[in-house]
């Protein structure tokens, strides 16, 4: 029975040690980099927009700017992100973005 506590000690002793192995003083940081949807987006010029995009934003966003836009070849067709700068109400702007299909349809991903 003591070779077994013994055993157990040890056992017990060695995870502990385990564990406190993994926090030391120099610890390493890691830094992740992901990749964006934004990556499978080129950026055009505001002309470059179809009409009824254009359209799209100026019913919905009424008074609003195109700051920037791209596009994506999709196999549904051509997805245009566009980012409108909104004045709110308190004269303060907004960037919002906004997701078209080529009849000016909003898309959701």
């Amino acid at each position: 029975m003591k070779k077994v506590l013994v055993a157990l000690a040890m056992i017990m002793g060695l995870g502990t040690s385990v564990a406190f192995a993994g926090v030391s003083g120099d610890t390493l940081a890691v830094e992740q980099t992901l990749q964006t949807p934004q990556d499978e987006f080129t950026q055009i010029a505001a002309k470059e927009l179809p009409a009824a995009v254009i359209n799209a934003l100026a019913k919905d966003y009424e008074g609003a700017s195109i700051k920037e836009a791209f596009v994506s070849e999709r196999e549904t067709g051509k997805v245009y992100k566009v980012i409108v700068t909104v004045i709110k109400e308190d004269q303060s702007t907004e960037d919002v973005t906004v997701l078209l299909n080529e009849k000016g349809e909003i898309v959701k991903e």
